[in-house]
């Protein structure tokens, strides 16, 4: 398999997403909650150009979990 930066970009988001979803699902365990709690970044660049405005807001929720399946993820894309 040929290895280029779409390949790790796909492999880095799976990994956040299986990451986030295995921290939802332990949200309910309460011994966990040191790796459930997500912490937010928020970013949102707006511009009016006049002719053109946009507003444009990014949102990121990071727990513990999430950041251990993207450590996994480029581990796995690595191995390929």
């Amino acid at each position: 398999m040929k290895k280029n930066f779409w390949v790790l970009l796909l492999f880095m988001l799976i990994g956040l997403l299986a990451g986030a979803l295995i921290a939802r699902s332990l949200s309910t365990v309460p011994g966990l909650s040191f790796l459930t709690n997500s912490t937010t970044i928020v970013w949102s660049p707006t511009a009016d150009l006049l002719v053109l405005s946009y507003a444009i807001t990014l949102r990121i929720h990071l727990s513990l979990l999430s950041i251990a399946g993207l450590a996994l993820a480029i581990w796995l894309y690595r191995k390929l």
